[in-house]
């Protein structure tokens, strides 16, 4: 089942940033929520999220392919603090 990334873990990003990735968030879990991102080719899953990117990309009056770099960027920021925080706490539970 397809995990969608928890708005409370890009609290530290910069307001323009936040809304664009909780737009995206909110509504990959509508589109992508019942799908094994294992078994389902990333460019299928990037179609089903064109619709949210093109009207990010309208409203911004930038290109798709930006927003979907820039979404890209974000959530492997976001992935990379949560698992620092992870391993920070595996640490502190003495289990690493």
């Amino acid at each position: 089942m397809y995990e969608a990334l928890d708005p409370k873990d890009f609290q530290d990003l910069q307001d323009d940033d936040k809304e664009l990735l909780s737009r995206i968030t909110a509504y990959s879990s509508k589109v992508l929520g019942d799908i094994d991102p294992q078994k389902v080719r990333i460019s299928e899953q990037l179609e089903k999220l064109k619709p949210v990117m093109e009207e990010l990309a309208k409203e911004r009056g930038s290109s798709i392919e930006d927003i979907f770099m820039k979404y890209m960027d974000l959530a492997s920021v976001v992935s990379a603090k949560k698992n620092e925080k992870f391993k920070s706490d595996m640490v502190d539970l003495g289990i690493l």
